[in-house]
């Protein structure tokens, strides 16, 4: 039976098709179409001209199912159908022409089978095959008679056959109607679906506080929502195109195009900030960015992107800028104080003097590690990157020679610092520094100093190793304040450790400590 069939109102589903193969599938289909031609009597002018041609008492129109036989037409019979095992068309609609039986009571398929022996005692039957476009046999146009009879003539085998193919063909346009009207049903149904979309989008981005903006593939701006001309106060469709980059600041235009254009070309998500002409007439700052969406095959289909006024935040954080670079320069300015303070305190006391000058010169180290983590302008920012462990420490050696790497070189990794380490970065290097200078490798004329920096992600590992200098005698090293500030400096605030080797050719000075303590962002 087909699929969903419940007799015998004759009423066909198609739920079940997603569950065959497509044989069957195409084959439930054909039959649900030509089970729907019976239900509009399309075939009986069909079956009664077969009946006339071949004269005939009985012609029909068969659908053959899995179990059983349903005449969708017929004439001069009163049965609905019949089991699929007494089926004559069952066998009629797997050949390639019209089968014909002279008589059935002779023929070995068919002399046993009930409708021969018994009512409607068929003796001569005819069936041309109805075969779908898919190749699929679907039953027969048959015609039957009660007597044994000759051979149908040429003229009624070839109208038999004219006659299956007409119902094939009501069957082929019963299945164009019936597909228009799924595909009807479908695009009717999509559009509404596509509307109500549209329609959501346009609601949610019209009661966004962000400008909503979006693109075909190519960039060309083609809406944007309600925000973006309250903002900018220009009349719909004026800002459509390339329209909308006459809505920025002249300075930011050629900026913000090239940026969009390098977005476009790549697919990277488009971000910058710039100022956006507001209706009054000023320019506001604003953050611009844009996504791409993409199709199953990774084509971009379009661009979405939004602006966000941040002209209150974008101010607040330059005033927070220059109010910073203010503070850091006073207390650079403080560290002049003290040191000035000191001198004038060692003119009062001369047998203080040594004392006094290490102490500018370590109050001088931490001024330096402060100027290069501190805030700066444009004009005042250092060479080196702030963040660089590198650039600190070529800062800090810059005393001891006249040019970079001259009697101190610095190799391997660089590590991020900030603020957090610099201060105790600046003691413990301008440290080793002038003890170096005072009694190890930089005393010496030929005397060299090498830091080698290796960062394994975790640990951060830092050699100092003088060669060429004064050689040392290990018996008389003492540890002193300098020996102490190392380890205040490694170990307590950096979290670290410190192995010391007084070789001969020169101190070798090993400090490990956590990447993490170099930087806030660790």
């Amino acid at each position: 039976m087909i699929p969903g069939r419940t007799a015998p109102e004759g009423t066909y589903t198609l739920s079940s098709l997603p569950e065959l193969d497509e044989i069957d599938r195409a084959r439930v289909m054909a039959l649900y179409d030509l089970a729907g031609a019976r239900d509009d009597g399309a075939l009986d002018d069909l079956t009664a001209f077969a009946a006339e041609l071949c004269q005939t008492p009985i012609a029909l129109v068969s659908l053959v199912e899995q179990q059983t036989q349903l005449f969708l037409s017929r004439v001069g019979l009163d049965a609905d159908g019949t089991p699929r095992s007494q089926s004559f068309c069952a066998h009629a609609m797997h050949g390639h022409a019209v089968m014909e039986v002279a008589d059935a009571t002779q023929d070995p398929r068919f002399r046993d089978n009930p409708l021969v022996t018994g009512d409607p005692s068929i003796r001569f039957y005819a069936g041309a095959p109805l075969v779908s476009r898919e190749g699929v046999p679907l039953g027969a146009v048959c015609v039957i008679d009660t007597v044994p009879r000759g051979a149908l003539t040429d003229f009624q085998r070839r109208g038999l056959e004219i006659l299956a193919a007409g119902t094939i063909s009501r069957l082929e346009a019963r299945r164009v109607a019936r597909e228009q009207r799924e595909q009807r049903v479908a695009v009717a149904k999509t559009r509404a679906a596509l509307a109500d979309s549209e329609e959501r989008f346009r609601t949610l981005a019209d009661t966004m506080p962000q400008m909503v903006w979006s693109t075909q593939p190519d960039g060309y701006h083609d809406y944007y929502n309600a925000r973006w001309y309250e903002f900018t106060g220009a009349p719909p469709g004026t800002t459509d195109g390339e329209g909308w980059n006459d809505m920025f600041h002249p300075e930011d235009q050629d900026r913000a195009w090239k940026v969009w254009q390098q977005s476009l070309e790549t697919g990277e998500a488009y971000q910058i900030e710039y100022r956006l002409r507001h209706f009054d007439g000023t320019y506001r700052w604003v953050l611009g960015r844009a996504l791409p969406i993409r199709d199953s095959g990774g084509r971009i289909t379009r661009w979405f992107g939004t602006c966000t006024d941040i002209h209150e935040q974008k101010l607040a954080l330059e005033e927070r800028e220059v109010i910073s670079q203010e503070l850091s320069h006073r207390i650079k300015n403080i560290f002049a104080v003290i040191g000035g303070l000191i001198q004038v305190a060692a003119r009062a006391h001369p047998n203080l003097a040594p004392l006094a000058a290490d102490l500018r010169a370590r109050i001088a180290a931490l001024g330096k590690a402060h100027d290069f983590v501190r805030p700066h302008s444009p004009h005042s920012r250092p060479v080196a990157h702030q963040d660089s462990l590198r650039g600190l420490l070529e800062q800090l050696f810059a005393p001891y020679q006249t040019q970079p790497g001259e009697r101190l070189t610095i190799t391997g990794a660089d590590i991020r610092v900030d603020d957090r380490a610099a201060t105790p970065l600046a003691l413990l290097f301008h440290e080793l520094a002038t003890n170096a200078s005072k009694y190890g490798a930089l005393a010496a004329m030929d005397g060299h100093v090498q830091i080698s920096i290796a960062n394994d992600g975790a640990t951060a590992t830092i050699v100092w190793r003088e060669e060429g200098g004064p050689a040392i005698d290990q018996a008389i090293v003492t540890s002193g304040f300098g020996t102490q500030l190392i380890e205040l400096s490694a170990v307590r605030q950096l979290g670290g450790k410190v192995t010391r080797d007084w070789r001969p050719a020169g101190l070798e000075l090993v400090m490990e400590a956590p990447v993490a303590s170099f930087s806030r962002a660790g």
